[in-house]
């Protein structure tokens, strides 16, 4: 049970700005062969989906702290970010799993006002996905 809960606590993080490697996790835990992979699938995917509503919200609530030193983006990354979801809309958000791109999409998606029930099934769908590629990669090389 403590794995899994490792598993959330990486998936949360590495969904936010604080670097971590949740896919490393998920593959070290899908090789123990300890718990069921649609149960790490479920862990991981909840975990990352929770940490891009924390951006989500940062983007909604937060953003008028954006020239404070503690907040999370630059202005460049917000703009960059802000530019690429108004050209793509909420279809970018099957993006938010990408490195270095997809945290600060999640975050333009809270300042664009993205209505949260649409952003929390297309990253559902997008990060789970790629959870889902990654353990089925690993159990077919793993075989």
């Amino acid at each position: 049970m403590l794995e899994l809960a490792g598993l959330f606590l990486a998936a949360l993080i590495a969904a936010t700005l604080i670097p971590a490697q949740s896919e490393a996790v998920l593959v070290a835990l899908v090789l123990q062969g300890v718990q069921p992979i649609w149960l790490l699938l479920v862990v991981a995917t909840g975990g990352n989906v929770l940490g891009s509503v924390v951006n989500w919200v940062l983007g909604r609530f937060l953003i008028r702290f954006s020239d404070r030193h503690w907040f999370p983006f630059s202005q460049s990354q917000m703009d960059k970010a802000t530019r690429w979801y108004a050209r793509r809309g909420h279809w970018s958000l099957f993006g938010a799993w990408l490195p270095v791109v997809g945290d600060p999409l999640t975050l333009a998606a809270g300042v664009l006002r993205e209505p949260l029930w649409r952003f929390v099934l297309i990253v559902t769908l997008a990060k789970g996905g790629r959870y889902l590629v990654l353990a089925w990669i690993t159990v077919k090389l793993a075989t």
